[in-house]
C-alpha cells in the first residue's frame, strides 16, 4: 500500500484514478482548486463519492500556491508518488486565454517537481496530451515523433511541462512517466468535449455544432481504460513518454450517428468552420504501453458511448443544464 498525491482530484480522469488507488488499499491526498473552467457541479458530483471513501483526504488548493503545496507535502507526506492530473485543457480555449494554461500546466508542474525534489518523492506521473503531435506527424502517432511544432498554447504548455519533467529526472533522479492521452470520454466527462456535447444536444433536441465537415477522426478512449493505464505507470520506468489511446479512430459523424441510435433521436446538425488550432485526425500507436505496462484498452467504442448515455439519463435533471461552451 502506498500514499499518493493526486492533483485535479475532482477532474474527470483524476477521480477515476483515485478510485482505483483506494480500491487497492492506497491512501490518497487529492487537491483541486475547483475552478470554473467548466460547471463546478460536475466536479462536485465526482468529488462527493470520493469524500465518502476511507483513505481519501481532500484539499482545496491551487497549483500556483507554493506555500500551500509545501504545507501539504509536509503534513500529508511522505508521498510514494505524485500523479499530476490537474490541468487547463482544451485547444480552442487556450487560444483565448493562454496565460492560465502556462500558469497551471507549466508553472504548476514546476512547483510540484520542486517539492518532489525537496521531499525525496521518487515517482512523478504527468498527464500530457496528443495535441502535441500537431499536424505534421505521420499517423498513427508514436512517442518518438516530432513534438516541437505545437499549434495551440495548450499543446505548448504541456510540451514545456514534459521538458521540465525530463530536466528533474536528469538532475535529481526522479522517476517520471508522461502520458499523452487521446480524446478521453465517458460518464461524467468534460462538457466541452464532443461526445458529452453530442449526448446532451441530441437528448435535449438542441442543434449539434460540428466544426468542419464531420469527417475528421478522433482516437476516442474510455476513461476507465485511461485511469487503469495511469495507475500502471506508477511502476519504475526511468523517464518514459507513453501514449494511451484506443488505437481505433472514429469519424466524428459516425460517433454522432451512434449517439443518435442510443439516444433514440435524430441530430439537428449545424456545421461551422473548422478552428485553425484543431487537427483533422488523431490516432495513437499504443505498442509502447503494451510493452512497458502490459496495458491495452478494454472498452469497445459502442459500449463506452452506451455507458455515457446511461449516465446522462440517470443525471439528466441537472446534466441538461450544464454549459457545453
Amino acid at each position: 500500500m502506498g500514499n499518493y498525491l493526486v492533483t485535479g482530484a475532482a477532474g474527470f480522469i483524476a477521480s477515476r484514478v483515485i478510485a482505483i488507488l483506494l480500491d487497492r488499499g492506497d491512501t490518497v491526498s487529492g487537491l483541486d482548486n475547483l475552478n470554473d473552467a467548466y460547471d463546478v457541479r460536475l466536479k462536485e458530483w465526482r468529488l462527493k463519492d470520493l469524500q465518502s471513501r476511507e483513505g481519501f483526504r481532500f484539499e482545496r488548493l491551487d497549483l500556483g500556491d507554493r506555500e500551500g503545496l509545501a504545507r501539504l507535502f509536509a503534513e500529508q507526506g511522505p508521498f510514494d508518488g505524485v500523479i499530476n492530473l490537474a490541468a487547463r485543457a482544451g485547444v480552442r480555449q487556450s487560444v483565448e486565454n493562454p496565460w492560465v494554461y502556462i500558469d497551471t500546466n507549466t508553472t504548476g508542474t514546476l512547483n510540484l517537481l520542486e517539492l518532489c525534489k525537496d521531499h525525496g518523492v521518487g515517482k512523478f506521473v504527468l498527464a500530457s496530451t496528443s495535441s502535441l503531435y500537431g499536424t505534421h506527424n505521420p499517423i498513427p502517432y508514436s512517442e518518438d515523433a516530432d513534438t516541437n511544432k505545437p499549434i495551440s498554447p495548450y499543446a505548448a504548455s504541456k510540451k514545456a511541462a514534459e521538458a521540465l519533467c525530463h530536466t528533474y529526472h536528469y538532475l535529481f533522479g526522479i522517476d517520471v512517466t508522461v502520458f499523452r492521452y487521446f480524446t478521453v470520454y465517458g460518464p461524467a466527462g468534460r462538457p466541452d468535449m464532443s461526445l458529452f456535447r453530442f449526448v446532451q444536444w441530441v437528448s435535449e433536441d438542441r442543434p449539434v455544432l460540428i466544426y468542419g465537415d464531420g469527417q475528421q477522426s478522433r482516437d476516442f478512449t474510455f476513461v476507465d481504460d485511461i485511469a487503469r493505464g495511469t495507475v500502471a505507470g506508477l511502476k519504475p520506468l526511468g523517464y518514459e513518454v507513453i501514449n494511451l489511446g484506443s488505437d481505433e479512430p472514429v469519424v466524428l459523424r459516425d460517433a454522432l450517428s451512434l449517439v443518435e441510435k442510443l439516444v433514440g433521436k435524430e441530430a439537428q446538425i449545424d456545421f461551422r468552420p473548422m478552428h485553425r488550432a484543431d487537427v483533422q485526425r488523431t490516432w495513437a500507436d499504443i505498442s509502447k504501453a503494451r510493452e512497458l505496462l502490459g496495458w491495452s484498452p478494454r472498452t469497445l467504442h459502442e459500449e463506452g458511448i452506451r455507458k455515457t448515455v446511461e449516465w446522462y439519463n440517470a443525471n439528466r435533471e441537472w446534466a441538461r443544464e450544464l454549459s457545453t461552451h
